[in-house]
Protein backbone atom coordinates (compact mmCIF):
# COMPACT_ATOMS: atom_id res chain seq x y z
CA UNK A 1 0.00 0.00 0.00
CA UNK A 2 1.47 3.28 -1.27
CA UNK A 3 1.92 5.90 1.87
CA UNK A 4 0.93 9.70 1.46
CA UNK A 5 3.65 12.05 2.64
CA UNK A 6 1.25 14.22 4.03
CA UNK A 7 -2.60 14.56 5.29
CA UNK A 8 -5.54 16.57 4.20
CA UNK A 9 -5.58 18.82 7.09
CA UNK A 10 -1.91 20.27 6.37
CA UNK A 11 -3.70 21.55 3.20
CA UNK A 12 -7.28 22.04 4.00
CA UNK A 13 -9.42 22.87 7.17
CA UNK A 14 -13.43 22.40 6.63
CA UNK A 15 -15.94 23.70 9.06
CA UNK A 16 -19.72 22.33 8.97
CA UNK A 17 -22.01 25.37 8.68
CA UNK A 18 -25.12 23.15 8.75
CA UNK A 19 -26.91 20.35 7.88
CA UNK A 20 -30.55 20.11 6.94
CA UNK A 21 -32.63 18.70 9.88
CA UNK A 22 -34.88 16.16 7.62
CA UNK A 23 -33.45 14.43 4.06
CA UNK A 24 -34.00 16.31 1.40
CA UNK A 25 -35.21 13.12 -1.05
CA UNK A 26 -36.37 10.15 1.07
CA UNK A 27 -39.29 7.47 0.30
CA UNK A 28 -42.28 10.11 0.32
CA UNK A 29 -40.66 12.53 -2.05
CA UNK A 30 -42.85 11.97 -5.34
CA UNK A 31 -40.54 9.49 -7.65
CA UNK A 32 -39.50 7.69 -4.94
CA UNK A 33 -42.44 5.08 -5.48
CA UNK A 34 -41.84 1.71 -5.86
CA UNK A 35 -37.82 2.42 -4.69
CA UNK A 36 -38.00 -0.37 -2.19
CA UNK A 37 -34.40 -0.10 -0.09
CA UNK A 38 -33.37 3.59 -1.16
CA UNK A 39 -30.50 5.32 -3.07
CA UNK A 40 -26.89 5.08 -2.55
CA UNK A 41 -23.86 6.90 -3.94
CA UNK A 42 -23.71 8.62 -7.40
CA UNK A 43 -22.75 12.25 -8.34
CA UNK A 44 -24.35 15.26 -7.99
CA UNK A 45 -23.81 18.26 -10.54
CA UNK A 46 -24.40 21.89 -11.13
CA UNK A 47 -25.10 23.34 -14.24
CA UNK A 48 -24.71 26.92 -15.84
CA UNK A 49 -28.11 27.22 -15.87
CA UNK A 50 -28.70 26.47 -12.04
CA UNK A 51 -29.98 23.60 -12.63
CA UNK A 52 -28.61 20.90 -10.22
CA UNK A 53 -28.64 17.08 -11.55
CA UNK A 54 -28.35 13.87 -9.51
CA UNK A 55 -26.95 10.47 -10.94
CA UNK A 56 -27.87 7.71 -8.42
CA UNK A 57 -27.37 3.76 -7.85
CA UNK A 58 -31.50 3.17 -6.98
CA UNK A 59 -32.00 -0.07 -4.78
CA UNK A 60 -34.78 -0.71 -6.67
CA UNK A 61 -36.23 -4.24 -5.39
CA UNK A 62 -35.29 -7.79 -4.42
CA UNK A 63 -32.98 -9.39 -3.96
CA UNK A 64 -31.98 -6.57 -1.77
CA UNK A 65 -28.69 -4.00 -3.54
CA UNK A 66 -29.05 -6.57 -6.88
CA UNK A 67 -32.19 -5.06 -8.22
CA UNK A 68 -31.12 -1.70 -9.07
CA UNK A 69 -31.83 1.40 -11.15
CA UNK A 70 -29.67 3.88 -11.80
CA UNK A 71 -31.66 7.16 -11.74
CA UNK A 72 -31.45 10.64 -12.83
CA UNK A 73 -32.85 13.30 -10.86
CA UNK A 74 -33.45 17.20 -11.61
CA UNK A 75 -33.29 20.24 -8.74
CA UNK A 76 -34.55 23.03 -10.70
CA UNK A 77 -33.11 26.66 -9.58
CA UNK A 78 -35.79 28.27 -7.01
CA UNK A 79 -37.86 24.92 -6.85
CA UNK A 80 -38.60 23.46 -3.51
CA UNK A 81 -38.48 19.51 -4.15
CA UNK A 82 -36.74 17.13 -6.52
CA UNK A 83 -37.91 15.52 -8.92
CA UNK A 84 -37.33 12.49 -11.03
CA UNK A 85 -36.33 12.66 -14.29
CA UNK A 86 -35.83 8.89 -16.18
CA UNK A 87 -34.06 5.75 -15.53
CA UNK A 88 -30.77 5.22 -17.33
CA UNK A 89 -30.58 1.65 -16.78
CA UNK A 90 -32.31 -1.37 -14.72
CA UNK A 91 -30.66 -4.50 -13.40
CA UNK A 92 -32.10 -7.84 -14.20
CA UNK A 93 -31.64 -8.72 -10.72
CA UNK A 94 -30.59 -12.07 -11.66
CA UNK A 95 -28.91 -14.11 -8.69
CA UNK A 96 -27.39 -17.25 -10.46
CA UNK A 97 -23.91 -15.81 -11.03
CA UNK A 98 -25.02 -16.02 -14.83
CA UNK A 99 -25.52 -12.13 -15.65
CA UNK A 100 -22.77 -9.76 -15.80
CA UNK A 101 -25.33 -7.17 -15.32
CA UNK A 102 -27.20 -8.38 -12.65
CA UNK A 103 -26.87 -5.90 -10.62
CA UNK A 104 -25.65 -1.76 -11.51
CA UNK A 105 -24.20 0.57 -9.39
CA UNK A 106 -22.15 3.98 -9.58
CA UNK A 107 -22.98 6.60 -11.75
CA UNK A 108 -20.98 9.08 -12.49
CA UNK A 109 -21.03 11.60 -15.40
CA UNK A 110 -18.27 13.34 -16.82
CA UNK A 111 -18.42 16.17 -19.47
CA UNK A 112 -15.68 15.04 -21.89
CA UNK A 113 -15.15 18.59 -24.29
CA UNK A 114 -13.12 16.67 -26.50
CA UNK A 115 -16.40 14.31 -27.97
CA UNK A 116 -18.57 17.25 -26.50
CA UNK A 117 -21.02 14.69 -25.01
CA UNK A 118 -21.46 13.22 -21.35
CA UNK A 119 -20.10 10.16 -20.44
CA UNK A 120 -21.83 7.84 -17.61
CA UNK A 121 -19.44 5.41 -16.11
CA UNK A 122 -20.88 2.52 -13.96
CA UNK A 123 -20.35 -0.49 -12.58
CA UNK A 124 -21.97 -3.89 -13.04
CA UNK A 125 -21.55 -6.73 -11.22
CA UNK A 126 -22.14 -10.24 -11.18
CA UNK A 127 -24.08 -11.35 -8.14
CA UNK A 128 -24.94 -14.82 -5.93
CA UNK A 129 -25.65 -15.44 -2.17
CA UNK A 130 -22.49 -15.58 -0.72
CA UNK A 131 -20.72 -18.65 0.81
CA UNK A 132 -20.49 -19.76 4.18
CA UNK A 133 -16.64 -18.79 4.40
CA UNK A 134 -16.33 -15.86 2.25
CA UNK A 135 -18.75 -12.46 2.12
CA UNK A 136 -19.70 -11.46 -1.21
CA UNK A 137 -22.97 -10.58 -3.03
CA UNK A 138 -22.50 -8.76 -6.11
CA UNK A 139 -18.79 -9.58 -7.58
CA UNK A 140 -16.54 -9.28 -10.49
CA UNK A 141 -17.58 -5.69 -11.24
CA UNK A 142 -16.63 -4.10 -14.37
CA UNK A 143 -16.59 -0.65 -15.13
CA UNK A 144 -18.94 0.54 -18.27
CA UNK A 145 -18.59 3.55 -20.09
CA UNK A 146 -21.89 5.06 -21.76
CA UNK A 147 -21.97 7.57 -23.96
CA UNK A 148 -25.10 10.51 -24.37
CA UNK A 149 -27.14 10.63 -27.76
CA UNK A 150 -27.59 14.55 -27.18
CA UNK A 151 -24.62 16.74 -27.99
CA UNK A 152 -23.39 19.09 -25.49
CA UNK A 153 -23.82 19.87 -21.75
CA UNK A 154 -27.45 20.16 -22.21
CA UNK A 155 -27.65 16.43 -22.74
CA UNK A 156 -26.70 15.45 -19.72
CA UNK A 157 -30.13 13.46 -19.34
CA UNK A 158 -29.26 11.07 -22.20
CA UNK A 159 -30.43 9.26 -23.70
CA UNK A 160 -27.40 7.04 -22.93
CA UNK A 161 -25.58 4.30 -25.30
CA UNK A 162 -23.64 1.73 -24.11
CA UNK A 163 -19.91 2.05 -25.50
CA UNK A 164 -18.15 -0.96 -23.50
CA UNK A 165 -16.18 -2.08 -20.44
CA UNK A 166 -12.95 -0.10 -19.80
CA UNK A 167 -11.77 -1.38 -16.56
CA UNK A 168 -12.50 -5.04 -15.21
CA UNK A 169 -10.60 -7.95 -13.01
CA UNK A 170 -8.01 -9.29 -15.59
CA UNK A 171 -4.55 -10.34 -15.89
CA UNK A 172 -3.55 -6.86 -15.38
CA UNK A 173 -5.71 -6.39 -11.46
CA UNK A 174 -3.35 -6.13 -9.05
CA UNK A 175 -2.67 -8.27 -5.83
CA UNK A 176 -4.94 -5.46 -3.11
CA UNK A 177 -8.11 -6.15 -5.56
CA UNK A 178 -9.99 -9.10 -5.18
CA UNK A 179 -13.58 -10.77 -5.34
CA UNK A 180 -15.40 -7.55 -5.47
CA UNK A 181 -13.78 -7.24 -8.92
CA UNK A 182 -14.02 -2.82 -9.89
CA UNK A 183 -16.24 -1.35 -7.68
CA UNK A 184 -16.34 2.29 -8.38
CA UNK A 185 -14.80 4.76 -11.12
CA UNK A 186 -14.59 8.54 -11.17
CA UNK A 187 -12.14 10.84 -13.63
CA UNK A 188 -10.41 14.04 -13.56
CA UNK A 189 -7.78 15.71 -15.43
CA UNK A 190 -4.56 15.80 -13.66
CA UNK A 191 -1.93 18.61 -13.99
CA UNK A 192 0.08 16.76 -16.87
CA UNK A 193 -2.75 16.78 -18.79
CA UNK A 194 -3.36 13.17 -18.32
CA UNK A 195 -6.91 11.38 -17.14
CA UNK A 196 -6.68 9.76 -13.95
CA UNK A 197 -9.13 7.34 -12.70
CA UNK A 198 -9.73 6.24 -8.80
CA UNK A 199 -11.13 2.94 -9.31
CA UNK A 200 -11.86 0.70 -6.03
CA UNK A 201 -11.70 -2.81 -5.32
CA UNK A 202 -12.14 -5.30 -1.73
CA UNK A 203 -11.14 -9.11 -1.27
CA UNK A 204 -14.49 -9.95 -0.42
CA UNK A 205 -13.61 -13.37 -0.45
CA UNK A 206 -12.52 -13.41 2.87
CA UNK A 207 -14.21 -12.53 6.30
CA UNK A 208 -13.57 -10.25 7.51
CA UNK A 209 -13.11 -7.96 4.22
CA UNK A 210 -9.60 -6.55 5.31
CA UNK A 211 -9.28 -3.92 3.50
CA UNK A 212 -12.13 -1.86 1.06
CA UNK A 213 -9.80 0.89 -0.90
CA UNK A 214 -9.09 2.77 -4.05
CA UNK A 215 -6.25 3.06 -7.01
CA UNK A 216 -5.48 5.08 -9.64
CA UNK A 217 -5.75 4.29 -13.91
CA UNK A 218 -5.11 6.60 -16.72
CA UNK A 219 -5.94 7.16 -19.99
CA UNK A 220 -4.99 9.73 -22.71
CA UNK A 221 -8.46 11.02 -23.49
CA UNK A 222 -11.69 9.98 -21.58
CA UNK A 223 -12.73 7.52 -23.83
CA UNK A 224 -9.78 5.39 -23.03
CA UNK A 225 -7.79 2.90 -23.25
CA UNK A 226 -7.50 3.16 -19.46
CA UNK A 227 -4.53 1.29 -17.89
CA UNK A 228 -3.64 0.97 -13.90
CA UNK A 229 -0.80 2.48 -12.71
CA UNK A 230 1.73 0.49 -12.44
CA UNK A 231 3.35 2.05 -9.05
CA UNK A 232 1.64 3.93 -6.29
CA UNK A 233 -1.55 1.53 -5.67
CA UNK A 234 -3.44 1.36 -3.59
CA UNK A 235 -3.71 4.84 -2.72
CA UNK A 236 -3.68 5.19 0.96
CA UNK A 237 -6.27 7.35 2.29
CA UNK A 238 -7.66 5.48 4.84
CA UNK A 239 -5.65 1.99 6.28
CA UNK A 240 -9.09 0.03 6.20
CA UNK A 241 -11.35 1.56 3.99
CA UNK A 242 -11.51 4.10 1.27
CA UNK A 243 -14.64 4.36 -1.05
CA UNK A 244 -16.51 5.67 -4.10
CA UNK A 245 -13.86 9.37 -4.30
CA UNK A 246 -15.40 12.05 -6.26
CA UNK A 247 -12.93 14.54 -7.66
CA UNK A 248 -13.75 18.22 -7.77
CA UNK A 249 -11.31 21.14 -8.16
CA UNK A 250 -11.00 23.61 -5.15
CA UNK A 251 -8.98 26.53 -6.23
CA UNK A 252 -5.11 25.10 -7.14
CA UNK A 253 -5.97 22.02 -5.26
CA UNK A 254 -7.74 18.44 -6.07
CA UNK A 255 -10.30 17.67 -3.63
CA UNK A 256 -11.66 13.65 -3.46
CA UNK A 257 -14.73 13.44 -1.43
CA UNK A 258 -14.55 9.65 -0.56
CA UNK A 259 -16.59 7.34 1.62
CA UNK A 260 -15.32 6.51 4.84
CA UNK A 261 -17.65 3.18 5.37
CA UNK A 262 -20.98 2.20 7.39
CA UNK A 263 -18.33 1.64 10.71
CA UNK A 264 -16.51 5.05 10.52
CA UNK A 265 -20.01 7.14 10.91
CA UNK A 266 -18.21 10.38 8.68
CA UNK A 267 -17.19 10.55 5.04
CA UNK A 268 -14.30 12.50 4.29
CA UNK A 269 -11.92 14.24 2.00
CA UNK A 270 -8.31 13.62 0.31
CA UNK A 271 -6.38 16.04 -1.49
CA UNK A 272 -3.68 16.40 -3.82
CA UNK A 273 -1.71 19.51 -5.80
CA UNK A 274 -1.42 17.85 -8.94
CA UNK A 275 -4.65 15.40 -8.95
CA UNK A 276 -1.78 12.51 -8.63
CA UNK A 277 -0.23 12.41 -5.53
CA UNK A 278 -2.94 11.98 -2.98
CA UNK A 279 -3.36 12.51 1.00
CA UNK A 280 -4.54 10.77 3.59
CA UNK A 281 -8.32 11.41 3.97
CA UNK A 282 -9.44 13.70 6.89
CA UNK A 283 -13.00 12.98 8.27
CA UNK A 284 -16.22 15.12 8.72
CA UNK A 285 -18.64 14.05 11.27
CA UNK A 286 -21.96 15.45 10.72
CA UNK A 287 -23.38 14.11 13.63
CA UNK A 288 -22.61 16.93 16.63
CA UNK A 289 -24.17 19.55 14.33
CA UNK A 290 -27.83 17.64 14.89
CA UNK A 291 -29.56 17.17 17.57
CA UNK A 292 -31.07 14.08 16.47
CA UNK A 293 -29.42 12.94 13.40
CA UNK A 294 -31.87 11.51 11.65
CA UNK A 295 -29.81 8.79 9.98
CA UNK A 296 -28.53 5.48 11.57
CA UNK A 297 -25.80 4.86 9.24
CA UNK A 298 -23.81 7.44 7.54
CA UNK A 299 -22.82 6.31 3.79
CA UNK A 300 -21.23 8.27 0.70
CA UNK A 301 -20.51 11.97 -0.07
CA UNK A 302 -21.93 12.95 -3.49
CA UNK A 303 -19.06 15.68 -4.59
CA UNK A 304 -19.20 19.15 -3.80
CA UNK A 305 -21.74 21.79 -5.10
CA UNK A 306 -20.36 25.21 -5.12
CA UNK A 307 -22.56 28.04 -3.47
CA UNK A 308 -22.40 31.94 -4.64
CA UNK A 309 -20.64 32.53 -0.89
CA UNK A 310 -18.03 30.74 -1.14
CA UNK A 311 -19.15 27.82 0.60
CA UNK A 312 -19.95 24.06 -0.76
CA UNK A 313 -23.42 21.91 -0.47
CA UNK A 314 -22.43 18.48 -0.16
CA UNK A 315 -25.49 16.26 -0.36
CA UNK A 316 -24.64 12.39 0.64
CA UNK A 317 -26.88 9.16 1.06
CA UNK A 318 -27.41 7.65 4.53
CA UNK A 319 -29.52 4.97 5.81
CA UNK A 320 -32.35 4.84 8.18
CA UNK A 321 -33.58 1.62 9.60
CA UNK A 322 -36.80 0.12 8.16
CA UNK A 323 -39.38 -1.69 9.90
CA UNK A 324 -38.35 -5.14 8.77
CA UNK A 325 -35.65 -6.17 10.64
CA UNK A 326 -32.49 -6.46 9.05
CA UNK A 327 -33.13 -3.68 6.17
CA UNK A 328 -32.60 0.22 5.67
CA UNK A 329 -33.69 2.44 3.79
CA UNK A 330 -30.74 5.19 1.74
CA UNK A 331 -31.98 8.27 2.08
CA UNK A 332 -30.55 12.03 0.59
CA UNK A 333 -28.81 14.86 3.11
CA UNK A 334 -27.56 17.71 2.38
CA UNK A 335 -24.80 20.06 4.60
CA UNK A 336 -23.14 23.24 4.11
CA UNK A 337 -19.63 23.14 4.66
CA UNK A 338 -16.63 25.60 4.16
CA UNK A 339 -13.19 25.11 3.33
CA UNK A 340 -10.29 27.23 4.01
CA UNK A 341 -6.89 26.74 2.34
CA UNK A 342 -3.78 26.71 4.63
Amino acid sequence: MSAASFSADSLLRHRVLAVDPAPVIDATTPGAEGNRYGFEGGRTILLEDGTLHFFTAERYGDPIVVKMRLGHWRLAPGAARWERVSTVYESSGDYTGDDPRAALWGPMPIFDEAENAWTLFYVAYRAKPSTPDAWYENYEGRIWRAVSTVPGRGGIGGPYRDVGVILQPDAESQPWEGLQGVDSFHAHRAADGRWLGFYGSAQTQFIPCRFWGVGLAEAPALAGPWRRLPAGNPVKMDAVFAENPVVDRLGDLWIAMVDGGPTRGCFGYAVSRDGITWSQASWIDLAPSLAAPWWQTMRTPLGLVPERDGTFSIYFTALRPLPVAGTDWGAVGRARIAFERL
